[in-house]
């Protein structure tokens, strides 16, 4: 009963508590609204009084208004108004934009993966390149050592054959003055030959002799004495050259046999750099990966190219190496912003071939190629010109490699006159006879230096006219053949070797149609020929002076041809010169 008890009060309490807030709570609201008419009025009463006095004030004066002023200060009203708008529009444009950004931000963060992902996939790739490092700066000593083996044996091998061919000319040729010296002092005498030289001439009798029966096997029957290239080795040379040749490429092959594909494999290392490339472009961009590649390939793509060797007709070309048809589906499935042009994944082939194939290249021109071999001139040029295309089309700019690749070959077919070319003169009653050894040592001489002639005309593509022409007609043209010519009779045989020596010439030199004189370089050779037509034409040479004729038609001397045709009123060979 007593907790009871006091339950009610403490309820009655509360109650009468209520009670007396909202009493108080009531005499405020009273009051607020008493104090709220009172100013109402206050302020009526005022208002009242102000409108009267205004009513009634006739002392205040206005200024004039007329229609330009309203016009004047509505346009001024207009104008504040517009440029507002055009706040409000900015202000507006630029919302927009920062909605469109923030909500392409939104679409990032929510495509992309998180940072722990990041972060692993980006250690893995640090630690994979780091390890990929390690590997080739332990794999390089070796490599260096194995290419240096093989350019070793290559040298070995085209040394032996310059050696043998300047000896051999050299004991032939002392060999036929010590004969003609004999033949002029006596007819009974008897000629003393070193066994060396009788050797020598037994060795290159041999060779001669192997080679016509391979030609008349193969019914070969237009070859001329002097221009095989004279590269036969022995068996036993032959032997240990491919028995060395085998040990390299034995090691060659154990480079890499200790290593994962992931490491020594070219495509699965740009199958890496492929990955980051296609999830953080921007990452790899920023990064110089297509400054980095090439370094990283070069001691792969030299182990690729240790066997590869342009001077022979059946080498493998650039575009078909394993290394090239991986860097090609590399660049193919590279997709690039063009922000990024100055990282282009595309510079990535023609710094490969910049700094691994034209260097390689090079060092082969400059020591192993011999450019009185036909086939092997023919082959490195075949190579060179596809790798300098493919470089073109990759680089803009002339690079260095290029321009030292060029100057080599210039070079060594300079050194390749210099040394290789020999034509000896005898008197006519030596060589009159065609089956005499001076007369035949003559001719093999005359073919040999128009094979080289031939073979550094055969660069009119890669090499400027102006070189090729001074290099070709000044220093082997007008010096060796034309000699040898104007010390032969005239006659077929010469008409014959003046239309090889034309046909050795490039086209695109006589292109011009308005011209009517030959390039300056070809002066000599046009005299020989007049010389000769003048020659022949006293006796019954009709076909050669006809002949002789057509060859100042192809180098374009028209003006000494028509010269000729009047001078000996040979008119019926004028519509010759007129359909050309």
């Amino acid at each position: 009963m007593a907790e009871e008890t006091r339950n009610r009060n403490e309820e009655a309490s509360e109650e009468s508590q209520e009670e007396e807030y909202q009493d108080v709570w009531e005499r405020q609201q009273m009051r607020k609204a008493v104090k709220i008419t009172e100013e109402r009025d206050i302020n009526l009463s005022h208002t009242s009084e102000s409108q009267t006095v205004r009513k009634f004030d006739t002392s205040i004066s206005f200024p004039p208004v007329n229609l330009e002023i309203i016009k004047k200060q509505l346009n001024t009203r207009l104008t504040l108004l517009q440029e507002t708008h055009r706040s409000h529009l900015r202000e507006y444009e630029k919302y927009i934009q920062d909605v469109q950004s923030s909500k392409s931000t939104i679409h990032n963060l929510e495509c992309s993966s998180n940072q722990a992902q990041n972060y692993k996939f980006y250690k893995s790739m640090k630690m994979y390149v780091e390890n990929l490092i390690d590997c080739l700066n332990e794999k390089i000593i070796n490599i260096q050592e194995i290419e240096s083996s093989m350019h070793a044996l290559l040298l070995k091998q085209a040394m032996i054959f310059m050696k043998r061919r300047q000896d051999e000319l050299k004991h032939e040729s002392t060999y036929l003055q010590q004969l003609s010296r004999k033949d002029e002092t006596s007819t009974n005498g008897s000629l003393t030959v070193d066994e060396k030289t009788q050797w020598i001439l037994k060795e290159i009798e041999s060779r001669r002799t192997q080679r016509r029966q391979a030609r008349s096997l193969s019914g070969n029957c237009s070859h001329q004495e002097g221009t095989s290239s004279d590269d036969e080795l022995s068996s036993a040379e032959m032997t240990d050259f491919q028995k060395s040749q085998g040990d390299i490429l034995q090691d060659q092959k154990k480079v890499f046999e200790d290593v994962h594909d992931d490491f020594c494999s070219i495509q699965n290392i740009l199958l890496k750099f492929q990955q980051w490339r296609e999830k953080f472009p921007d990452s790899y961009y920023d990064a110089f990966i297509s400054l980095c590649i090439p370094k990283l390939l070069n001691p792969l793509i030299r182990v690729q190219l240790i066997d590869w060797n342009p001077l022979k007709l059946d080498s493998i070309g650039l575009k078909q190496m394993p290394w090239f048809t991986s860097i090609e589906e590399f660049l193919d499935s590279s997709v690039e912003d063009s922000k990024k042009e100055d990282n282009s994944d595309r510079k990535i082939l023609s710094a490969v071939i910049n700094k691994t194939v034209i260097p390689r290249l090079t060092d082969i021109v400059e020591f192993i190629w011999d450019p009185l071999s036909t086939s092997q001139t023919t082959s490195l040029m075949t190579h060179c010109r596809m790798i300098l295309e493919v470089h073109s089309t990759c680089e803009n700019e002339i690079s260095k490699s290029k321009q030292d690749l060029l100057k080599s070959i210039v070079s060594r077919m300079k050194k390749a006159v210099e040394d290789d070319v020999f034509i000896p003169l005898y008197p006519k009653s030596a060589v009159e006879n065609k089956t005499s050894p001076h007369s035949k040592f003559q001719e093999r001489q005359f073919w040999s230096s128009l094979k080289l002639f031939r073979n550094i005309l055969l660069w009119n593509e890669l090499l400027p006219d102006d070189t090729l022409q001074e290099l070709g007609l000044g220093k082997l043209l007008n010096r060796y053949l034309i000699i040898a010519l104007l010390n032969t009779t005239p006659g077929p045989d010469v008409i014959k070797k003046c239309s090889q020596v034309v046909a050795c010439l490039p086209e695109k030199w006589f292109k011009n149609s308005a011209t009517r004189t030959s390039i300056p370089q070809l002066e000599s050779f046009i005299q020989f020929l007049l010389q000769s037509a003048h020659k022949l034409s006293r006796g019954d040479f009709r076909d050669e002076v006809k002949e002789i004729i057509h060859i100042l038609m192809k180098i374009k001397a028209l003006n000494q041809a028509e010269s000729f045709l009047e001078e000996y009123h040979l008119d019926h060979l004028k519509s010759l010169i007129k359909e050309v």
